[in-house]
């Protein structure tokens, strides 16, 4: 089996002083991804990795870099970044949101326009779903999951936009024990969910054992190169 680490990020900031927590110095994210092509990764889409089966296999330098809440910071500090180093991405988008502020959590930091999002090349942006209102799963009854679901798929319907059937869940969460985790996989697969997109910070296996419990690989604003280098390889590792 292929190894397959996916990159989880938020907010892109100008200055290093900022970058800690979710928020990551636009310095920092170009120095990430100078390695990323130096070293010869390749990145995809989530909607690509169907070519691979067992004749046609995962490159083995795979890497997939996603963005969750589709911020303004990102359309303009990290999409240039992404265009220069020819890397593909994932932009996951709180729908209730859209051309608005944060309200789950900052209340500060503007996200992305239809407009904003119409605009983004689909060759290096793949939008996918990241609920309708930024809710923890976890949390929800079921009922109020399918109504999430739903929400998201009239969003999407009345503005047209091109966005992928995967779903980041917000703040990784989701029910994690049984009966609510089978009822919970099972409304995403009537909503035709392809992917659901959990924290977990380790490196993938592909095929995924579980495709609504893809891991990824929180970046955070304090990691230096050295840290970055070794998240990419192993995860999150005890030492860290």
């Amino acid at each position: 089996m292929a190894r397959l680490p996916i990159l989880m990020y938020h907010s892109i900031c100008q200055h290093l002083n900022d970058s800690k927590g979710l928020t990551l110095a636009v310095d920092m994210f170009e120095a990430q991804l100078a390695y990323l092509s130096k070293e010869g990764y390749q990145t995809f889409h989530f909607s690509e990795l169907s070519q691979f089966d067992g004749k046609n296999k995962l490159p083995k330098k795979s890497v997939i870099i996603t963005f969750d809440d589709v911020y303004i910071n990102q359309l303009e500090l990290a999409y240039p970044l992404l265009k220069k180093y020819n890397f593909k991405a994932s932009f996951f988008v709180p729908f209730k949101y859209v051309g608005g502020l944060d309200s789950w959590n900052t209340n500060s930091e503007q996200v992305m326009s239809v407009e904003q999002l119409r605009s983004l090349d689909k060759s290096i942006i793949e939008l996918g779903w990241h609920s309708f209102g930024h809710n923890n799963y976890k949390e929800m009854s079921i009922d109020e999951t399918k109504v999430d679901l739903e929400a998201c798929q009239s969003y999407l319907k009345q503005h047209q936009l091109s966005v992928k059937p995967v779903l980041a869940y917000p703040f990784g969460k989701y029910p994690r024990t049984n009966p609510k985790q089978d009822e919970f996989f099972k409304s995403l697969e009537d909503h035709q969910i392809t992917y659901g997109l959990r924290i977990g910070n380790r490196v993938n296996s592909f095929p995924f054992k579980n495709k609504y419990e893809v891991q990824r690989i929180d970046i955070k604003g304090e990691d230096s190169l050295a840290k970055f280098k070794l998240k990419l390889r192993f995860g999150k590792l005890k030492l860290f």
